[in-house]
């Protein structure tokens, strides 16, 4: 069984293609259903996230398994083939492994250390797991992608502070204003993006906070404890006259700020700038608002300058964060290696104790018959210790080997020695093979 990658992120699909690939518009279990019911679709998992959209499958085969999810990608978001193709990045086995333990550490997100992606992958495994499309591979997969990301959170500082999309559009706010003091921020969505980017605005001294979103009991609920005032979704136009930052963080399947709606906003302002940094994906924000006069439109591509500089401040950070990443691949690497050993190991055992079985069959008549039944189970007993002091070696070896030429060579060479069969059973019954040659010798 091999472990096959495709996927899209912010370092190969702009922001725009991205959003056409978000499983969530469609919702991530119909996705998980559609993917199980492909031929390869054996395991399947599905990582969705406003900087990536990802999909991890366990299958016999890479070739078909790779044309199978190419397909899966461009019919279920509607998205010609040819269109899609440049952007997508393929990964197999442990390079694999690695991308994921990478992405929970946060050393693969748009904000380097950003915490909210660990709680991510958790939220996409745990929906594969209750859609029940995951197995053996993936499930050990992504447990140590989490051991991996716990790791790196808890060893290292490269989740101090504030380090996330949030805090990148709160800086590129600072940026833009320079000292944000006596602003108004509009903060548009009351999900848990919305709320960071409010917290690290108010960090900031800011004069005052608007707060709205489509459900007003979501606005009232975040708006406890922040000194924020809740505008109604129908006031918006309004609320885009008022703010001098806008916020968009929801998560709509289409724009919800049209150029018009800002061009109107704009009309009583007397020429004076609005920033928006649209952090949503799919976008809030249609892309022409960007054109109109005084209004200065970001979306989450354009936080890149601000990820660049907090990359360069945690280098050290990141080189001892990839160190552990690095041991946890190599312990999955090994978990998987042995795992090729494993029937090998299990007709072993099965052929030895096919053969102690025999031998105190063929004993009963003349040694075994006069003992009590405490002493016969002593016998069963020591014959079975026996066979496992003799079998634990040649097992840990077995299950240590990393190479897979050696590991090859050494089943082979078992396989032979012992007359077993790939399927784990001898071929022959060689047990009572050797009771009858004993039998008649005697």
């Amino acid at each position: 069984m091999h472990l096959l990658l495709l996927g899209v992120s912010h370092k190969t699909a702009p922001v725009e293609i991205r959003e056409r690939l978000d499983f969530s518009a469609r919702g991530l279990d119909e996705a998980l259903v559609a993917l199980s019911a492909r031929p390869s679709g054996a395991e399947a998992a599905v990582l969705s996230t406003c900087n990536r959209a990802e999909v991890y499958l366990a299958c016999e085969s890479l070739e078909e398994g790779r044309r199978d999810v190419e397909r899966f990608f461009a019919e279920f978001h509607r998205l010609p083939h040819e269109a899609l193709e440049p952007h997508l990045y393929v990964k197999t086995d442990a390079e694999a492994a690695l991308h994921l333990f990478r992405v929970a550490a946060g050393l693969d997100s748009l904000v380097v250390g950003e915490p909210q992606i660990l709680g991510q992958v958790k939220e996409a495994y745990g929906r594969a797991n209750a859609q029940r499309t995951t197995g053996p591979l993936l499930n050990r997969l992504f447990s140590a992608a989490f051991t991996a990301g716990k790791r790196v959170r808890s060893e290292t500082g490269l989740g101090e502070g504030a380090v996330s999309v949030s805090f990148a559009a709160a800086g590129l706010a600072r940026k833009i204003f320079g000292d944000l003091t006596g602003r108004t921020v509009l903060v548009v969505g009351a999900g848990e993006m919305g709320k960071l980017t409010a917290l690290h605005m108010k960090s900031y001294g800011i004069r005052q906070m608007l707060l709205t979103s489509r459900t007003a009991a979501h606005a009232e609920a975040m708006s406890r404890g922040m000194d924020a005032r809740v505008v109604p979704w129908d006031h918006l136009s309004a609320s885009l006259s008022d703010a001098d930052i806008v916020i968009t963080a929801t998560g709509a399947s289409a724009p919800i700020i049209s150029r018009h709606l800002v061009e109107t906003a704009m009309h009583p302002r007397r020429h004076r700038p609005l920033f928006i940094i649209d952090i949503a994906v799919p976008r809030d924000v249609d892309p022409g608002a960007g054109h109109l006069e005084q209004v200065f439109l970001y979306n989450i591509d354009d936080l890149q300058a601000v990820v660049a500089e907090n990359v360069t401040k945690r280098t050290a950070e990141i080189r001892q964060a990839e160190t552990i990443v690095s041991v946890e691949v190599e312990r999955f690497r090994g978990w998987i290696q042995s795992r090729g050993t494993i029937p090998t190991v299990v007709a072993l055992r099965q052929h030895c104790e096919a053969v102690r079985r025999a031998e105190l069959r063929r004993l009963e008549p003349r040694l075994l018959a006069g003992l009590s039944s405490e002493a016969r189970a002593a016998v069963d007993q020591i014959t079975r210790l026996i066979m496992e002091k003799l079998l634990i070696g040649p097992t840990a070896h077995l299950k240590s080997l990393s190479d897979d030429e050696t590991i090859a060579t050494y089943t082979d060479v078992l396989n032979r020695l012992f007359t077993l069969s790939p399927t784990g059973q001898p071929e022959l019954a060689p047990a009572d093979e050797l009771t009858a040659k004993t039998s008649s010798s005697s």
